[in-house]
């Protein structure tokens, strides 16, 4: 049996593929009364089904936990089965899965071409080099073929090469700490190829993906699914976008978020009192600097000791009464964002409460709470230590509720989002939900019934409507909007890391992302930097100035404020697009960050340009990542025009520019009109926030020359 331990320590050698017993059909398959097809197998009853979206194989395992990571059960469709001596063909209209018995494998036919198949990857001693299918002592293998150039996108948000081919990624959510390693917060075992297939493990657990991984096989993408169950989708689909729908259609796609948290988010980490925080405030006003929402983040509402618990830190708000501070906040035009994570401090009293109901992942060792010790080393020099807390069990419904219901004052008051922060802290070893699921099954998808349950707090309570910030995310997270990027280093690479994982993200079936602009830690005051950071982000879906340090533009230089209220001025003007195109991602799953790979899937030489996207359907966004302000970039073929200033330029080629501080990179296709909204230093300033009526002219203007 497979015996390397597949934790965030693994061994990256290629195990001994000698000692894996390959799964084998036993006996001839049949139909069921819903159309699908059962295999016996040495290692239980295969179900075989065929969907819109292609096929589903499933193994049954010992978990009954439902985590709501589908919408719903997509229905079969209708099939014919062929026996023969050594194989089955399966056919539902013009699509046939043909699967060999002895070992298992397999190969997909989707209108007369082969969409994918076992590798033909044979190895000197033995029939493959890594077994088709197998079960082992870590879950289950299944392995994929791969093209000689065939590219591989997705597996969410991901800091290096949005080409997943050559890396070796674990589908496992971290406190990443940064956008500088394979870590990251934001995961889901879900990829694509241009080719036409994509592949979707619906689990709750970690999968590893040796995607072309040379010490496993260049030929293959393995898979390792740390689960009892197998629940596989093979995706069809011409192109990513079409597979991006089919996995959103399976997992949910994401509302349209409101109008206000289109314009500029404001943070800090921390504001240390109110005065400070009032201040800053009243400055962003006195500095003509657009702005919608400023957050209370952590210990600027919170008792760091006794976190968390719904409850304003007496201290800082001894003498200024939360509801005057939001009422003020209000008053200068301002939503208010109030920051949470899913932990209780065992110095509040909510702890034992919580506790004696059951409502804290418990220690499988002893049956009490589990008490949860932060690694300290991350936090002594940078971020305030934290106390040994409770985790909020998820899976106990009344715990949900409590949560939930927990979230009325705070809306009550006024509070209009709630930044969900952490949710990656349940542990493999010894924690136990109420389920019946250990820490290893819950770690990932702990994340989304968090965010399923302060979003549905969103939605109950809200005076507004509803919309979440989260940073950790898993399978079916894109329906409780939006996702931020967590902790890049203060650098050009943080900037570039950013970039590539909001690309990731969207190519995951997550619409929206926002980045720390300017960078979370390690703060130089580089206004360059931050200048180009803030150009970039006015092409998200959310805009947010966060980090260890002030964010406000003038905090870095006069220079640097006027580019950057320039930047600012120019994302509230495009709120009408930015709407439109949130739209359609409602509709299609196509994030509006779109990589060139996404974004022109016919253009082999596009997805080389990883760092350039498509920001919604018409403007090609080129971040200026270096310092001296040149860019390279490549623009696909026909006329584009350069905006704002209508510059031609032709397509199919790579061009240079030099930008002064104040410029972007930015350009649209010939014959593309921009719909644009009227200067606003909020969004209460529109007369008609709804998708289209605040549109007050188009660009190009009518008289503009063609080129």
């Amino acid at each position: 049996m497979l015996t390397p331990s597949l934790n965030p320590k693994l061994n990256l050698s290629a195990p001994d593929w000698n000692t894996v017993t390959q799964v084998t059909v036993t006996e001839d398959a049949y139909l069921t009364e819903d159309t699908s097809v059962i295999l016996p197998t040495s290692e239980g009853l295969l179900h075989v089904s065929f969907h819109m979206c292609g096929v589903r194989l499933r193994l049954a395992g010992k978990s009954s936990a439902n985590y709501e990571m589908l919408l719903q059960e997509p229905a079969p469709l209708p099939c014919q089965l062929t026996h023969f001596e050594h194989s089955t063909s399966i056919t539902s209209g013009n699509n046939e899965l043909i699967i060999q018995h002895a070992p298992f494998s397999f190969l997909l036919n989707c209108d007369g071409k082969t969409v994918q198949k076992t590798p033909n990857d044979g190895h000197f001693v033995r029939q493959y080099r890594i077994p088709p299918l197998a079960k082992t002592t870590q879950g289950w293998l299944f392995s994929l073929d791969l093209g000689a150039e065939e590219a591989v996108y997705g597996l969410g948000e991901k800091w290096s090469s949005l080409n997943k081919r050559g890396q070796f990624i674990r589908s496992y959510n971290h406190d990443a700490l940064g956008v500088n390693a394979e870590v990251s917060y934001k995961n889901t075992p879900f990829a694509w190829s241009p080719q036409g297939w994509g592949v979707f493990v619906h689990t709750p657990a970690p999968v590893t993906h040796a995607i072309g991984y040379a010490p496993w096989s260049q030929r293959a993408y393995a898979l390792l699914i740390e689960d009892d169950a197998l629940d596989i989708f093979l995706l069809t689909g011409k192109n990513g976008g079409e597979m991006i729908h089919h996995y959103t259609e399976l997992t949910g796609k994401a509302p349209v978020p409101p109008v206000w948290s289109l314009g500029v988010i404001l943070s800090k980490a921390y504001y240390k009192d109110v005065p400070e925080l009032m201040a800053t405030a009243k400055s962003v006003r006195e500095h003509n600097m657009p702005c919608d929402v400023i957050t209370l983040d952590g210990r600027a509402w919170q008792d760091t000791d006794t976190r968390f618990a719904f409850e304003w830190d007496p201290k800082r708000f001894a003498d200024f009464p939360p509801s005057k501070v939001i009422s003020d906040l209000k008053a200068m035009h301002f939503k208010v964002c109030i920051w949470e994570y899913p932990l209780v401090s065992v110095q509040n009293p909510l702890f034992e409460d919580m506790a004696q109901k059951g409502w804290l992942l418990t220690d499988r060792r002893t049956g009490d709470a589990y008490r949860y010790q932060w690694d300290m080393s991350a936090f002594a020099e940078v971020l305030t230590p934290l106390p040994e807390s409770g985790i909020v069990d998820f899976t106990h419904p009344e715990a949900f509720a409590f949560w939930l219901e927990s979230h009325k004052p705070l809306f009550d008051l006024g509070v209009d989002m709630i930044k969900a922060d952490f949710g990656e802290q349940v542990e493999d070893d010894n924690m136990l939900a109420y389920n019946g699921d250990s820490g290893h099954r819950l770690h990932n998808v702990y994340s989304l019934l968090y965010n399923r349950c302060v979003y549905e707090a969103a939605e109950k309570y809200s005076q507004t409507q509803p919309f979440l910030f989260s940073r950790s995310a898993w399978i079916g997270s894109q329906r409780y909007p939006s996702q931020w990027g967590g902790d890049p280093q203060a650098d050009w690479g943080g900037l570039i890391g950013s970039i590539r994982g909001a690309l990731s993200w969207g190519m995951s079936g997550a619409p929206y992302f926002a980045t720390d602009v300017g960078g979370f830690y390690k703060d130089t005051r580089d206004s360059e930097l931050f200048v180009r950071w803030s150009q970039t982000a006015v092409f998200s879906a959310h805009m947010r100035l966060h980090g260890i340090g002030q964010r406000e533009p003038w905090s870095y230089s006069s220079e640097a404020e006027n580019a950057v209220n320039q930047a600012l001025k120019l994302r509230y003007q495009l709120i009408p697009y930015i709407q439109i195109s949130m739209l359609q991602a409602s509709q299609s799953g196509m994030p509006l960050m779109r990589a060139m790979a996404l974004a022109f899937p016919d253009d082999r030489l596009a997805r080389g340009f990883e760092i350039q996207f498509m920001f919604g359907d018409d403007l090609l966004v080129v971040p200026c990542t270096q310092a001296g302000g040149e860019v390279e970039f490549y623009l696909p073929q026909g006329q584009w025009l350069r905006f704002p200033d209508q510059q031609i330029f032709t397509g199919g080629r790579v061009h240079k520019l030099a930008l002064t501080l104040d410029e972007i990179a930015v350009f649209v296709p010939a014959g593309h009109k921009i719909p644009i909204g009227p200067d606003v230093l909020h969004t209460e300033q529109l007369d008609n926030p709804t998708i289209g009526n605040q549109i007050s002219h188009y660009w190009p203007a009518k008289n503009a020359k063609s080129p």
